[in-house]
C-alpha cells in the first residue's frame, strides 16, 4: 500500500537526476525537466497551498494551460495533500459566458478551498464566485515563490493514506465540470498495476502525447502513469497539435517514442491533414503501442491511419484499441499487443434493427449489407465485464446491450454527488451507459445509450447512421453527426443527419446530401426526415474532439427555425 507522494519520494532517491517530462512548445525550445527539477518545482506550489492554509484533503482547481506552471501547480497539490482537479483553460474555442456559467456551477459542486491562474485570469475567476462560495484563495503564478528547498519530511501529503482520495478527474462533454470522479491513491495504483501488465511497460519506454490534461486519456495515461511509473514523458500541446499534427509525428521521431494514446477522430485528422512534405525525416518505427480509445474504435480508421504512415516506419501490430472511463480510473479493456485486434463483419441489417451481431460467416448475407466492428479487448487483468438487457439479466456473446463493470480501481464516488453515486451502481456492478457487446472475451463497443434515436418503436444508434455516411464519396470519418427530432404529429422521432464535405458548392453538397439519403435508406431501412450539408467547421465538438450531439442539435434548430 502506497500514495503519490510516497511513490514520488522513491523516485527521487532512485533516479533524481532522470529526465521525467519534456515539454514542448510551438515558439520555443523544448524543456526537459529532472525528478528532481519537477519535485522542486512542485514544493513551491505545495509552500504556497500551505501559506494560504488550505488544508490536506481540500479541493484545489488548476486553470492553467500547457506548460511548467501546471505540471508544478498539479504535483505540488498532490505534495501537500490537496486534491488537484484540472479545468481547462478559456481559450478562442469556448463560448465565454458558458465558461463562466460552467465555473460558477463547478465552485457550487465541487466547493474547492483554492483555486490556482495565472495573474491575467484573476479577475475572471473572481468574476465567477458568489458569496457563500468555498473559495478561500485564488493563487496566481506570478506570485508563487520558485525558489524552495525540497524537504519531504514538511510535506503534508505524506500524513494520506491509501484509501483517501487523490484526484478529481471528469469525463469529457463539456467544459463544466460539475460531475468529479473522485478517485483513491489506492485505485489509481491498482489501475497502472494492472494497465502497466497489459502495455508490457518498461524503463526503456517513452511516452507521447499531446491528449489535454483535463479528460481521463490524457490525464492518466499521458500524464499520471508515465510519471508516477518513473519513465520518460514527452508532453505537447493539444493546441499545438491541431493546428499542427505531424508535430505528433516529429516529436516521436525526435524521442523515439513508444507509446502513445489517439481519439479515434484523430487516425483520420492525421492521415486526411498531415502532407507528405511534413514528415521529412520522420521515423515511426519506435512506436511498438498506439491505443485508440475514448470513442468506439472502427477498422476503418486503422486501415487509414496504417496506409498514411507504414512508408515512415509505422507498425500494422502497433495500431491497438482500448475502452476506458474515468470512473475506472482509466482503462477497463486493453487489446492483446502483437496482433491486431479482432474484428468481426456482421450483418448490418440484424445489427441495427435487432441489436444482435449476426456474423457474416453464419448468415446467408447475400444482398445484405456487411458492417465491420473492430473490438476494444479484453478487461485488464483486475476487471470483469458483462453486458446487460434492460432488466439487469447477463447477455449472452454477439447481443447488445448495456457494458457493466466490476474491477479495485472503480471511483470512490462522484464528488459531493452521493444521488449519482447511488443511481450509477446495480447489485455491485457499476452501469457504464455504454452499449456492446462481447465475443469470446473480447468487448466490442458500440456507442452511448443517451444518444438513442427512437424511430416508431425501433432503437436507432446515430453511430451506425454515422458510419453509412462515411461510405458515401465526399464525406470523411468523423464528419457527420446523427441525432433524433422528436414529431409530435407523429408521436416519434425523426432522424437528421450533418455532413459536412470540403466543397462549397451549392450543386455538389446537394448531390452529396442526396447519395447519403439514398445510401443511409438503402442499407438501414431508416427513413432520413433531414440531411444537411454543410462547409468544414460547421459540426460541434467537445474539447476532447468527440462530437457533441446535442449542441448540434441545438445548433440546427436555431437555423431551421430562423428560417423564414
Amino acid at each position: 500500500m502506497t500514495t503519490f507522494p510516497e511513490r514520488l519520494q522513491s523516485l527521487h532517491s532512485r533516479t533524481p537526476d532522470r529526465v521525467a517530462l519534456t515539454l514542448q512548445f510551438s515558439n520555443t525550445d523544448d524543456l526537459s525537466l529532472t525528478v528532481d527539477q519537477l519535485l522542486r518545482g512542485a514544493s513551491s506550489y505545495a509552500r504556497a497551498l500551505t501559506l494560504a492554509n488550505i488544508q490536506p484533503g481540500e479541493v484545489v482547481v488548476l486553470i492553467l494551460q500547457h506548460g511548467e506552471e501546471l505540471v508544478y501547480a498539479f504535483w505540488g497539490a498532490i505534495l501537500h495533500g490537496a486534491i488537484p482537479s484540472i479545468m481547462p483553460f478559456l481559450t478562442e474555442k469556448l463560448s465565454p459566458e458558458r465558461y463562466r456559467a460552467d465555473l460558477s456551477a463547478l465552485i457550487s459542486v465541487t466547493q474547492p478551498a483554492a483555486i490556482v491562474t495565472y495573474p491575467e485570469f484573476e479577475s475572471e475567476v473572481h468574476g465567477a464566485l458568489q458569496e457563500g462560495d468555498s473559495v478561500r484563495e485564488v493563487i496566481v503564478t506570478n506570485k508563487v515563490e520558485k525558489q524552495v528547498e525540497l524537504n519531504f519530511d514538511s510535506l503534508t501529503g505524506f500524513q494520506r493514506q491509501p484509501e483517501d482520495i487523490v484526484i478529481l478527474q471528469h469525463s469529457s462533454g463539456t467544459t463544466g465540470l460539475q460531475k468529479g470522479v473522485a478517485l483513491s491513491h489506492q485505485a489509481v495504483f491498482n489501475q497502472l498495476d494492472a494497465y502497466s501488465n497489459a502495455l508490457n511497460l518498461n524503463e526503456n519506454d517513452v511516452v507521447v502525447s499531446w491528449l489535454p490534461l483535463y479528460h481521463d486519456m490524457g490525464f492518466i495515461a499521458g500524464f499520471i502513469m508515465p510519471i508516477l511509473s518513473g519513465i520518460h514523458l514527452v508532453l505537447l500541446s493539444p493546441f499545438d497539435w491541431v493546428r499542427a499534427p505531424y508535430k505528433l509525428m516529429h516529436a516521436v521521431t525526435k524521442y523515439r517514442g513508444t507509446l502513445s494514446w489517439l481519439p479515434n477522430f484523430a487516425y483520420n485528422f492525421c492521415a486526411q491533414k498531415i502532407r507528405d512534405r511534413h514528415l521529412e525525416g520522420v521515423d515511426l518505427s519506435t512506436w511498438r503501442v498506439i491505443t485508440n480509445c475514448s470513442e468506439p474504435v472502427r477498422w476503418e480508421s486503422h486501415q487509414a491511419f496504417y496506409e498514411k504512415f507504414k512508408s515512415y516506419g509505422l507498425k500494422r501490430e502497433a495500431l491497438q484499441t482500448s475502452y476506458a472511463m474515468a470512473e475506472n480510473v482509466f482503462s477497463v479493456t486493453q487489446s492483446r499487443l502483437g496482433n491486431e485486434p479482432a474484428v468481426v463483419e456482421i450483418d448490418r441489417e440484424a445489427f441495427m434493427s435487432g441489436r444482435v451481431a449476426k456474423l457474416v460467416s453464419d448468415v446467408n448475407s447475400h444482398g445484405h449489407s456487411v458492417m465491420k466492428m473492430m473490438s476494444s479487448g479484453r478487461p485488464l487483468e483486475n476487471v470483469k465485464v458483462k453486458v446487460l438487457d434492460e432488466s439487469r439479466n447477463e447477455l449472452p456473446d454477439l447481443v447488445v446491450g448495456e457494458v457493466a463493470l466490476q474491477s479495485n480501481c472503480m471511483l470512490t464516488g462522484y464528488y459531493n454527488r452521493n444521488d449519482l453515486t447511488e443511481n450509477a451502481f446495480a447489485d455491485g456492478w457499476y452501469l457504464t451507459g455504454d452499449f456492446g457487446f462481447m465475443l469470446n472475451g473480447e468487448v466490442f463497443v458500440s456507442g452511448r445509450k443517451k444518444d438513442m434515436i427512437i424511430v416508431g418503436g425501433k432503437n436507432v444508434y446515430p453511430q451506425d447512421l454515422e458510419s453509412l455516411t462515411y461510405e458515401v464519396q465526399g464525406v470523411h470519418a468523423g464528419r457527420s453527426v446523427a441525432f433524433g427530432l422528436f414529431d409530435e404529429e407523429q408521436g416519434t422521432e425523426e432522424v437528421a443527419i450533418i455532413a459536412e464535405v470540403d466543397s462549397d458548392d451549392p450543386a455538389e453538397q446537394q448531390k452529396v446530401a442526396d447519395a447519403i439519403r439514398l445510401h443511409v435508406t438503402k442499407n438501414s431501412a431508416i427513413a432520413l426526415r433531414y440531411v444537411k450539408v454543410v462547409d468544414p467547421k460547421w459540426i460541434l465538438k467537445t474539447s476532447s474532439g468527440k462530437t457533441v450531439r446535442s449542441a448540434n442539435k441545438e445548433k440546427f434548430l436555431k437555423e431551421l427555425n430562423s428560417q423564414p
